[in-house]
């Protein structure tokens, strides 16, 4: 069980790490989209690359904010039975779906998106617009990297449910999002 403990704490700073990079993502997306509302109203000034990298930067956002999500449980759920199960019984619904859904999902995403990314490299793509983003391969191999923090925060709710089976953690406490800074 020891080696459990020290897998799912691991693999918690995996997701954490995750968040925090979003997080930076976020706090330059809102700042780039200030610097592209200023130069447009105030000195009537277009740039097609700093539009780009908005949309660069919430892929960032969102594609590794899955992990964090998955790892706190901040994801989207219909709830209407969960909520009033017993934390084994949502253990047992978490490891399953982990096994069953979300490693197997990820393993699809890497597969593809390694392609995605592999065959935009090689095509030497970047941006259609003048004044655009080049290597546009950068932000597509996003996806698969993305896909080995998603396979990583399945894993770790694999990890998190046999603690939570052992008695030694609960979901009500841990993933309720208090003390989460």
């Amino acid at each position: 069980m020891r080696w459990i403990i020290k897998l799912d704490d691991g693999l918690a700073r995996l997701s954490n790490l995750c968040g925090w990079v979003a997080c930076a993502a976020m706090i330059l997306m809102a700042a780039n989209v200030f610097y592209d509302v200023l130069a447009r109203y105030a000195f009537n000034e277009v740039s097609i690359g700093m539009q780009e990298m908005e949309w660069h930067l919430y892929s960032v956002v969102f594609l590794l904010g899955i992990p964090y999500a998955l790892r706190t449980d901040g994801h989207v759920r219909v709830d209407v039975f969960y909520t009033n199960w017993s934390s084994k019984a949502k253990a047992w619904v978490n490891l399953a779906g982990a096994v069953l859904f979300v490693i197997p999902f990820a393993y699809l995403i890497g597969i593809y998106g390694y392609d995605f990314a592999l065959d935009s490299y090689s095509m030497g793509e970047g941006s259609g617009d003048p004044g655009g983003l080049p290597h546009r391969w950068i932000i597509k191999a996003v996806i698969p990297v993305t896909a080995f923090f998603i396979a990583t925060s399945g894993l770790g709710m694999v990890t998190y449910a046999i603690r939570v089976m052992s008695g030694e953690k609960d979901y009500e406490v841990e993933h309720s999002g208090e003390g989460l800074a």
